[in-house]
């Protein structure tokens, strides 16, 4: 299988620096990171890629069977880190992908050398003595909502993921990268993203681990990133000055700096 046409891999930057692996979140593809990319590979050599099922992916290669869980898609970071041969590689996760990365990590400890975790959720339903943010009421009428008419829940969520109301370009171009998703595919992977529970994967993390959250973020509450800082103990925890689920787009140039600073700490 030609892994770099499934999942629409591109490599830039400088080919003798370490290696970044930038993974998109729901709904979105490798687009979702371009005002940093520039910034991040004038120094490092950086990974994009598409999960199957998004962006410029292979259609085909999607299975419903694979992709109803994150392992589906951890494997798909695997198959991207071993066709390029990565060793020791900095996995950028955004949302989502944030739990895909633990997952790959322990999957291929070798090829995953750090984490940054952007706007973390290992579980987005509230429980005892944890607040994900949503009750369980809460999540199955937004899937029942996505299932029914996924075209105008793009349309309401978008904006409310992004904030940043004052910007309303912003929530656009989140509505337009989620109505490009097919719907099948978009159903599978938000019951994947939104019912999932991934905090005890987060207790085997050892490595070094970024872990950026926004002032605002009405999906990622600030009381997740601080669970995760505490769940993970070689974590660092940085608060951006930002609103908003996406602050690669919000807040793209405070993002970037985060990210340098953790990978200078790395040296």
């Amino acid at each position: 299988m030609d892994i770099r046409r499934r999942n629409n891999v591109n490599v830039i930057g400088r080919d003798d620096s370490p290696v970044l692996v930038l993974a998109h979140g729901f709904g979105c593809d490798q687009n979702m990171w371009r005002l940093v990319v520039p910034v991040l590979a004038e120094r490092y050599r950086v990974v994009l890629f598409d999960y199957v099922g998004s962006g410029g992916s292979d259609l085909s290669a999607w299975s419903e069977e694979r992709y109803s869980s994150l392992q589906g898609y951890a494997s798909d970071v695997v198959d991207v880190c071993e066709e390029l041969d990565l060793r020791q590689a900095v996995f950028v996760g955004h949302s989502v992908s944030a739990m895909v990365g633990v997952l790959a990590a322990q999957a291929a400890p070798e090829r995953i050398g750090a984490l940054v975790m952007v706007t973390p959720s290992p579980c987005y339903i509230d429980d005892e003595g944890y607040r994900g943010g949503f009750s369980t009421e809460d999540i199955d009428e937004l899937l029942d909502s996505l299932e029914a008419n996924y075209l105008g829940w793009s349309s309401a969520m978008a904006p409310v993921i992004m904030g940043n109301p004052e910007r309303p370009e912003l929530g656009q171009e989140l509505t337009n990268s989620f109505c490009a998703t097919d719907p099948d595919i978009a159903r599978v992977f938000a019951r994947t993203t939104f019912l999932t529970d991934s905090r005890e994967d987060l207790k085997g993390v050892s490595m070094p681990t970024l872990v950026l959250e926004c002032e605002q973020d009405a999906i990622a509450p600030r009381e997740v990133g601080a669970y995760v800082h505490t769940t993970i103990p070689s974590s660092r925890l940085v608060t951006l000055d930002a609103t908003g689920h996406c602050p690669q787009l919000s807040a793209p140039e405070a993002t970037a700096e985060a990210i340098l600073d953790f990978l200078e700490s790395l040296k």
